[in-house]
């Protein structure tokens, strides 16, 4: 298992949030993260990344525990994120963006390689190369956090609603792309509100409430059980 989450308690002072929350993540394989807004979506991401401590459990990335260490060594280990509102360099051109996420290989041609690899995944950042990022459009800007993120050579992407505020084609043309990031070895966690979105992609599905894990599985395992959760699964 690349990413292991045990038993994981956090919260924000003296609220908490999360209340034993498992799950796993095996390498090249996509899996979604979904529940409704305040379900701790947020929060257990934050506190995989190290953002916020967890008071109970652990979380261990490729067989080494990483909760307690400082979020820039947490990164380093090859945990990437995509946030919620992009928060891209918008004074800066497409391509900078993309070179400034790659500074930290310290590896030209390992730099070199991703950008060529990030603009066969993403043809539309190589036509907008040259323009400043705050001129393009949403879903571009959704493409070049992506491809920002992938010029760190992760091994895990954490991507946070990815599809929030694209039309739904541009959302599908973006999800379309994920089976060819995984097959380069980089395994993806989907956060979204409702696992349909997510569902033509992901491998396993976990659904996230009240700061439990109350359901995971495949795809049609959870979508065939008739629960009160089928709420989020906007059936």
């Amino acid at each position: 298992m690349l990413l292991e989450v045990k038993n994981i308690s956090s919260g924000y002072g003296d609220v908490t949030v999360l209340s034993g929350a498992s799950m796993g993540v095996r390498a090249g394989e996509i899996v979604s993260l979904a529940g409704v807004g305040g379900s701790g979506k947020t929060t257990l991401i934050r506190t995989i990344l190290g953002t916020l401590p967890a008071s109970e459990g652990e979380i261990r990335f490729n067989g080494q525990r990483i909760d307690g260490l400082e979020p820039h060594r947490i990164a380093r280990a090859g945990i990437a994120q995509v946030m919620e509102g992009r928060r891209l360099f918008g004074h800066m051109e497409v391509e900078d963006n993309l070179l400034v996420g790659g500074d930290v290989l310290n590896d030209k041609n390992q730099q070199r390689e991703n950008l060529q690899w990030i603009y066969d995944v993403f043809p539309r950042l190589k036509e907008v190369r040259g323009q400043l990022a705050r001129s393009c459009g949403s879903g571009e800007q959704q493409m070049l956090a992506i491809g920002r993120a992938l010029m760190t050579s992760p091994k895990l992407l954490l991507l946070d609603e990815p599809s929030d505020g694209l039309a739904p084609a541009m959302a599908k043309e973006i999800c379309g792309q994920l089976p060819m990031i995984r097959d380069r070895g980089v395994a993806i966690v989907l956060v979204e509100r409702g696992i349909h979105r997510s569902a033509g992609v992901s491998e396993r599905r976990y659904l996230l409430e009240h700061g439990e894990i109350v359901m995971s599985g495949a795809g049609r395992d959870i979508r065939g059980s008739e629960t009160p959760c089928e709420a989020y699964l906007d059936i």
